[in-house]
């Protein structure tokens, strides 16, 4: 089981930092080929989109999971010294796991309706609700871990309290 959760963590990070080599790749042929020879790459336009949302979302679940999400910590000190740090973490995530539920719920319905419609990227022709499908189901994968952990705080405070490995 620990080597499927290393893959887990791993590959969805090797995913995203393919995603940036490439759109780093292009950008910069893209901008040479342009200034230079005044011949921009057609389909950059859409591979910056896909790219980006496969860069953005594919981390989200793992970024999610290891509470790598950027944080104010203004009220932290108070939190502390009143034992609710426990508290606080549970219902943060809690939160957010459900919040998230309806942007996976609506992106898969516009999802559908691209589908429906037919909606193709101008310039490669792959089809928009492939990119939707990906983004919804991300994000319901995050809504569950931070479902779990946030449930992990309230029943299990030391196994989230671990160092991590």
């Amino acid at each position: 089981m620990s080597h499927f959760l290393k893959l887990a963590v791993r590959l969805p990070a090797i995913l995203a930092s393919l995603a940036l080599f490439v759109l780093m790749v292009m950008t910069f042929c893209d901008v040479v080929l342009r200034s230079v020879f005044n011949a921009p790459i057609e389909v950059a336009a859409d591979m910056t989109r896909l790219l980006m949302a496969i860069m953005v979302f594919s981390v989200l679940p793992v970024v999610s999971a290891q509470g790598g999400h950027i944080s104010v910590d203004l009220l932290d000190g108070f939190f502390k010294r009143n034992h609710l740090a426990r508290w606080r973490d549970a219902f943060t995530n809690l939160f957010c796991g459900v919040i998230l539920i309806w942007p996976a719920i609506r992106v898969f319905v516009l999802a559908e309706r691209s589908r429906s419609y037919g909606d193709v990227m101008e310039y490669l022709g792959v089809s928009l609700h492939y990119v939707g499908w990906f983004i919804a189901a991300v994000t319901g994968v995050t809504s569950v871990v931070l479902i779990v952990r946030g449930l992990g705080y309230l029943f299990a405070p030391k196994l989230m309290s671990a160092p991590h490995a």
